[in-house]
C-alpha cells in the first residue's frame, strides 16, 4: 500500500508547497537570466524592453515550474520508496528536460514569429539557453528529491515504530492470555491434576507451557531487533504447544486439525496470528464434549493460510475489544506500507462468516 502521504494518480493537481518556495527562490534569478540569454544587452537597455520580456518570461517559467510540478508529484506514485530514488531521479530528469526544451523551443519560436524586441536567434544562444533551462532542471529536482526523500524517511521511521507497538501490543495480548488469573488458573488445575493422577502427562504439559512461553518471549526479542515477521513452520510448532494446553483443558471439547503442505512452511506472517484467531475462536464460541468446537488451519485455492472454526455462539454475549483482528490486520496494513504494495494489490485481512463457518483468511509472504 502506498503511504498515505504519496499523490494518488486520481487526486486534482494542486501546485505544491515546493512549487511556492522554487517560484520565491528561483524566479528572481532564473527570469532576468533567461531574458538576458535572450536579448542579450537589449535587455537591460531599455526599461519597456526589460518590463515586457520580464512579463512574458515569468509566464514561460510559471508554466514551467507548473509541469515541473505536476510530474513531481505524478512519478513517486510509481517509484514511491527510498530503494527506488536512482530510477526516480533518472525519471524525473528525462522528464523535466523533455518539458522544459520543448518550453524553450516554443518560447524562441515566439520571439522569432513575433519578431518582438528585435530578437535573432543564433546557435550560441540557442545553447546558452538550453543549458540555463537544464541547471534549472537539477536545482529544481535536487529541491524535490530531497524534500521527498526526507520525509520518506519520517514516515518509514514513523511506519516501523507503530508497527513495532502493534506488535508489541499483540505481544502482550498474547502473554496477557496466557497469564490471566482464569486461565492460568485453569492451566495450573489441570497440571495439577496431571501430577497426581498422570505425571507422564504432566511432564509433557509442561514442556509444551514452556515451548509456549518460550516462542513469546523470542516473538518480543524479534521485535525489538527490528523484525516484524516469523515463518509460518514457527508458528504452527507454536500452535500445536499452545492447543496442547487447551486440549488438557477441554478434552474432547475442543478439536484442531493443520492441513498444510510443508513446501508453504517457508512463507511469512506476523508472529502470533495463529494464537490470536484460535483464542478468539474460544472466546466466541461454546466449548462442550456434546458440541465440540472444530478449528482447522489451511490453505485457500490462491495459497492464502486461512483459519476455519464452526460456529456455536455462546448465550452470553461476550466482552470483546476487537483487538485480535484488527491487530493483524493493522500489521499488514503496515507491512504493505513498508513494501510499498499499492493499495488494490496489498495483501489484507479476510474475514468471512457463513453456512456455519467463521474463517479468516491471512496473506503468507
Amino acid at each position: 500500500m502506498l503511504s498515505q502521504h504519496t499523490t494518488s494518480l486520481n487526486v486534482r493537481y494542486r501546485p505544491s508547497m515546493q512549487l511556492k518556495w522554487q517560484v520565491l527562490i528561483l524566479f528572481p534569478c532564473m527570469v532576468p537570466v533567461m531574458g538576458y540569454l535572450l536579448l542579450g544587452q537589449a535587455y537591460w537597455d531599455r526599461t519597456a524592453t526589460f518590463l515586457y520580456a520580464t512579463v512574458i518570461n515569468a509566464g514561460f517559467a510559471l508554466v514551467c515550474q507548473l509541469l515541473l510540478d505536476y510530474v513531481s508529484q505524478r512519478v513517486p506514485a510509481y517509484l514511491p520508496g527510498l530503494q527506488q530514488a536512482g530510477a526516480r531521479i533518472l525519471l524525473l530528469f528525462v522528464l523535466f528536460s523533455v518539458i522544459s526544451l520543448v518550453l524553450v523551443v516554443i518560447q524562441i519560436a515566439v520571439y522569432t514569429h513575433g519578431h518582438l524586441f528585435g530578437f535573432a536567434a543564433s546557435a550560441a544562444r540557442i545553447k546558452n539557453l538550453f543549458i540555463a533551462a537544464g541547471v534549472n532542471n537539477l536545482i529544481t529536482l535536487g529541491i524535490f528529491e530531497s524534500l521527498y526523500s526526507h520525509q520518506k524517511w519520517r514516515e518509514n521511521t514513523l511506519e516501523k515504530e507503530q508497527l513495532k507497538k502493534t506488535n508489541l501490543q499483540s505481544q502482550y495480548e498474547g502473554l496477557k492470555n496466557q497469564i490471566n488469573p482464569h486461565f492460568l488458573f485453569n492451566t495450573l488445575n489441570s497440571l495439577s491434576s496431571l501430577i497426581l493422577e498422570e505425571p507422564g502427562r504432566a511432564e509433557a504439559f509442561i514442556n509444551e507451557m514452556a515451548n509456549v512461553y518460550r516462542y513469546l518471549l523470542q516473538s518480543n526479542e524479534r521485535s525489538e531487533n527490528g523484525s516484524e515477521l516469523t515463518s509460518l513452520a514457527n508458528e504452527i510448532v507454536f500452535i500445536q504447544s499452545y492447543f496442547h494446553l487447551l486440549k488438557t483443558r477441554y478434552g474432547q471439547g475442543i478439536s484442531l486439525q493443520v492441513d498444510i503442505p510443508e513446501h508453504m512452511y517457508h512463507y511469512l506472517l506476523p508472529p502470533l496470528s495463529l494464537q490470536m484467531l484460535v483464542e478468539n475462536a474460544i472466546k466466541h464460541n461454546v466449548i462442550h464434549t456434546q458440541m465440540p468446537l472444530n478449528i482447522v488451519i489451511c490453505l485457500s485455492d490462491d495459497d492464502r493460510l486461512e483459519v476455519r472454526n464452526n460456529l456455536q455462539p455462546k448465550n452470553s454475549r461476550v466482552l470483546s475489544n476487537g483487538v485480535g483482528l484488527s491487530n493483524i490486520s493493522e500489521k499488514y496494513r503496515l507491512l504493505a506500507q513498508q513494501m510499498h504494495i499499492p493499495g488494490r494489490e496489498a495483501p489484507s485481512v479476510v474475514v468471512t462468516s457463513s453456512e456455519g463457518q467463521f474463517v479468516v483468511s491471512l496473506p503468507l509472504l
